[in-house]
């Protein structure tokens, strides 16, 4: 052979085949060693006969057991055997019959079902209706407060500013507009009195002596008067804010209806409006306004 061409080659040949020969006779002889069955690594299943169980005590065979249902047939065949047999056609109007119950059944269920369903949706729209009414009810009753609530604040206010003013802003008229010698919004005056009249308050006294005066529902008790320093002549008209008690507790002279409005005169007016004391009265105003006119004369 032309491989084995060369005394190496031949050699190495031999010794090939004989190592070979050697390890197949080994393995025939001596051969693999394993386990007959092998050794099963899956999960133990515990022994049992049935899906369901009750107890402690694991049985080492199948266990007697009778389900209800076979009972439940083998009294339904009893039932049947103890009946005379029936005909044919019996059997065929006792089928008719069942299929027929059974749908009657069945259709009065789902009518039930449908009506069950109906009552509820129906109470749920008729409570969801009731909340929005009691809702909407609340939302006005809220309002209706906040309103009443506004509108006792504001006649409360009109019922000061009304205190404050001595009750002059008590007025309900037609046109709108005012007159007056104050810094405050309304028409100066008395209701019975003349538009064109000088004084606001009434037509001043005549003579020597102080003159006019006038508060509404009040008497006068106490009067005195301060002579002027000055020589001078004229009415002067002082506008004067009583308490409850009857005390004159300011002055205001000047006011329309003065035909001198000189300072020297000015002065001993007021002066002789602070001397003025009316009657108590405890359902007067807490500030009544009213006026005295002090009248001036040369050489007084």
């Amino acid at each position: 052979m032309s491989f084995l061409d060369t005394r190496h080659k031949k050699k190495s040949f031999t010794l090939t085949t004989i190592l070979l020969s050697v390890l197949l006779l080994l393995l025939f002889y001596v051969g693999l060693t394993y386990m007959d069955p092998p050794i099963e690594n899956g999960i133990t299943v515990n022994f049992g006969a049935m899906e369901f169980g009750m107890g402690e005590k694991q049985p080492l065979k199948k266990i007697k057991s009778q389900p209800a249902e076979p009972v439940k047939e083998i009294v339904e065949k009893e039932v049947v055997e103890e009946k005379p047999a029936a005909q044919p056609e019996e059997i065929a109007e006792e089928d008719v019959t069942e299929k027929a119950t059974e749908k009657v059944l069945t259709r009065e269920d789902e009518e039930s079902i449908r009506i069950k369903q109906q009552e509820a949706a129906k109470r749920e729209a008729e409570v969801a209706a009731r909340k929005a009414q009691e809702k909407v009810e609340e939302l006005a009753r809220q309002q209706k407060e906040a309103e009443e609530k506004a509108q006792r604040e504001k006649d409360a206010k009109k019922e000061k500013l009304d205190e404050l003013m001595g009750g002059l802003n008590k007025s309900d008229g037609e046109v709108q507009g005012g007159e007056g010698d104050d810094n405050m919004a309304g028409d100066k005056g008395q209701p019975d009195g003349d538009p064109y009249a000088s004084s606001y308050y009434g037509s001043p006294g005549s003579g020597s002596g102080t003159g006019g005066y006038g508060l509404n529902g009040r008497s006068l008790l106490d009067s005195g008067k301060v002579q002027q320093d000055c020589n001078q002549e004229g009415r002067v008209v002082v506008e004067i804010i009583v308490d409850r008690n009857g005390k004159v507790i300011n002055a205001k002279p000047g006011v329309k209806g003065t035909t001198n409005n000189d300072p020297c005169l000015l002065k001993p007016a007021k002066e002789t409006a602070l001397l003025y004391k009316w009657n108590l009265d405890s359902k007067a105003p807490s500030q009544q306004t009213g006026f005295i006119v002090v009248n001036f004369k040369l050489g007084e």
